[in-house]
């Protein structure tokens, strides 16, 4: 799978198998470290540098004396300090990272799955030829995954990822005081990869939601979790971007804009908490891009608490949609589509979102957009990219109505969508 440029292996976004792994323990293994030593080749070049260091400098200070008149010298303020990055956190009364972990922390939970998986095992005694008549044996694997998650309400409600628990028999939580609760999965999003999972307990921490609307690149991150099974883990770093789309993810059928962040992240931290400087919640950690360091990614949590929010009351969670196929014009694209012409198609502009495919009787077909329309703007927004035409439609509920500036053939059209709900995937 590739995007951008860069290639996204196999694996490497949780919701594939990242969490997931056999009862057989395997080796953890520590980065090494290289020290290379300088050598000494270059030190009696570095002496004569000195030297005429000192030198020059005697020279100026002997003209100096002569050259300037006493009353002509004016003393200049002592440099300030340099900066230092962490000099905020430094100067405070007390670690801000240690206080927003004391204060989110017994919040943050353990997530155990297990889940049953067939599998036909050959014997040697199998003859292919005879795979017409017999078949394998069929024997169940058991599989274990380790995730995490956060507390949102103190009856027990806990928000994680889906494909943490995607598929399990059995999910069991553990709290940062050690007790351990059967948990009861009330519903999953797999187009957003979260859900949520209740435990029969009362009175428990609970974590308090930022605004991941006004995160800025820059800000303060640090993520909490059990990577790997190394339980109540801290990291720390930055946000690195924001509404990252998920084609620039590498993972094209979700509908989430990640944050982006360089506070490590690993396979076991998904469904855990990234905070904020003040320890509130930004968003849930989620996806790595394997082979990459720094480069981890999180469901914003005004996102991910919206979606739990419908699956707490229904189970599940509504989508608006309207049934599209589409591609990002610019002048390669243009050029591209001009020469090759798909489906007889050619275009006269390079910029808009160029429509390649109409789902009949979904809302798309319905409101009169065909193949060839170059969406311009929806509700005097300019589009363009699919990516923005997709957060238009997100932002969106079931039955809104939208206005679409669309050039057809030379020629400016309005129409008006009404959002339908996005059929199931199973």
């Amino acid at each position: 799978m590739s995007r951008k440029h860069h290639q996204v292996e196999e694996g490497s976004f949780d919701a594939h198998q990242a969490d997931w792994v056999s009862r057989e323990s395997h080796p953890v293994t520590s980065p090494s470290t290289d020290l290379k030593t300088h050598g000494t080749d270059k030190g009696w070049g570095n002496t004569a540098v000195y030297i005429l260091l000192l030198v020059a400098g005697a020279g100026v200070a002997f003209a100096g004396d002569r050259l300037l008149n006493p009353s002509e010298i004016t003393v200049q303020p002592p440099l300030a300090p340099a900066f230092h990055p962490l000099q905020g956190w430094i100067d405070s009364d007390s670690n801000s990272i240690a206080a927003a972990v004391e204060k989110v922390g017994p919040a943050v939970v353990r997530i155990d799955a297990t889940r049953t998986v067939a599998s036909r095992e050959r014997d040697f005694t199998f003859n292919p030829l005879f795979d017409e008549f017999f078949q394998p044996p069929e024997r169940s694997q058991i599989e274990q995954g380790v995730g995490s998650g956060f507390i949102m309400e103190s009856q027990g409600i806990i928000l994680t990822n889906a494909h943490v628990i995607a598929g399990a028999d059995r999910v069991s939580v553990t709290l940062k005081d050690g007790r351990e609760f059967a948990g009861e999965v009330l519903g999953e999003d797999p187009l957003t990869d979260v859900a949520v999972v209740k435990i029969p307990a009362a009175n428990l921490p609970t974590v308090t939601l930022g605004d991941s609307m006004s995160v800025k690149p820059g800000e303060w991150a640090i993520a909490i979790g059990n990577p790997l099974g190394l339980d109540n883990t801290v990291t720390a770093g930055i946000i690195s971007a924001t509404g990252r789309s998920s084609s620039d993810v590498g993972v094209p059928d979700k509908r989430v804009g990640f944050l982006q962040t360089d506070a490590a992240i690993n396979p076991g931290n998904s469904g855990g908490p990234l905070l904020n400087q003040s320890g509130e919640v930004i968003g849930m950690n989620t996806a790595i891009i394997g082979g990459a360091q720094g480069l981890g990614f999180a469901i914003p949590i005004h996102t991910a608490s919206a979606i739990a929010q419908q699956l707490i009351a229904t189970g599940k969670a509504e989508h608006p949609y309207l049934g599209i196929r589409m591609v990002t014009l610019s002048p390669a694209m243009r050029a591209k589509i001009n020469r090759d012409r798909p489906q007889g198609l050619t275009v006269s502009t390079d910029k808009g979102v160029l429509i390649v495919g109409v789902t009949p009787n979904a809302p798309a077909a319905k409101a009169g957009l065909q193949v060839g329309d170059i969406i311009q703007a929806i509700d005097e927004q300019p589009m363009t990219s699919f990516d923005g035409v997709q957060r238009a439609i997100e932002a969106q509920s079931v039955g809104s109505q939208l206005r679409f500036e669309i050039l057809r053939q030379n020629r400016t059209l309005s129409l008006v969508v009404e959002l339908g709900s996005l059929p199931s995937q199973n």
